[in-house]
């Protein structure tokens, strides 16, 4: 187990070098780290806070691939984490809705990178609607708990083991022809992208 800063390049180069040294070439690289803080007017959300979101949720996946890049395997999978966020924006979200369109485009981009391509990686996300977490009511008020999630198809929030099969789906070769996409595991909410 690691424990450090996502957002520190020198961290994921430290995860990298322990994981590769102990277990040799990368088949999968997962780039899941994500913080979010609920603010609901624009001039509430400090420097600080738009730097730490920025750090963990994006800079964190450029970190990590650049350490991992040459460790992974021929045909390995990048599988990054956005969100609905970045489809649909969050008006009390709006620095962890940006990070999340931000991975988006850093998704597609890097699909189409010839370095990737060479290696025959693919590269996609999965993009998560509203899953009940830890994280929701530590960083909701409590009043926006009751309705959260209830808005998709399914009327619920998803939990964290429904996200599951799309990273399975994703790691394996039962995607073998899908690069630079996103799967949506939202509960119903139609989302254009």
């Amino acid at each position: 187990m690691f424990k450090g800063d996502v957002g520190d390049e020198s961290f994921a180069e430290e995860v990298i070098s322990s994981l590769t040294d102990k277990w040799g070439n990368i088949d999968v690289l997962v780039n899941h780290a994500g913080e979010q803080r609920y603010q609901s007017s624009i001039t509430d959300i400090k420097a600080e806070q738009i730097d730490r979101t920025y750090r963990t949720n994006i800079f964190s996946m450029f970190y990590f691939v650049k350490a991992a890049l040459n460790h992974l395997s021929e045909g390995a999978s990048i599988i990054n984490t956005s969100s609905i966020t970045a489809y649909k924006g969050n008006p009390t979200l709006m620095d962890y809705s940006g990070t999340n369109g931000a991975r988006v485009a850093f998704t597609r981009s890097l699909a189409q990178n010839q370095e990737i391509l060479d290696k025959k990686i693919r590269v996609n996300s999965v993009a998560p609607g509203p899953i009940w977490t830890p994280l929701i009511p530590s960083t909701f008020p409590e009043e926006a708990l009751e309705e959260f999630g209830k808005d998709g198809a399914l009327g619920r929030p998803g939990e964290a083991y429904e996200l599951a099969p799309a990273y399975v789906y994703l790691a394996s070769d039962d995607s073998s022809y899908v690069t630079g996409q996103t799967i949506h595991v939202n509960g119903g909410v139609i989302v254009n992208g």
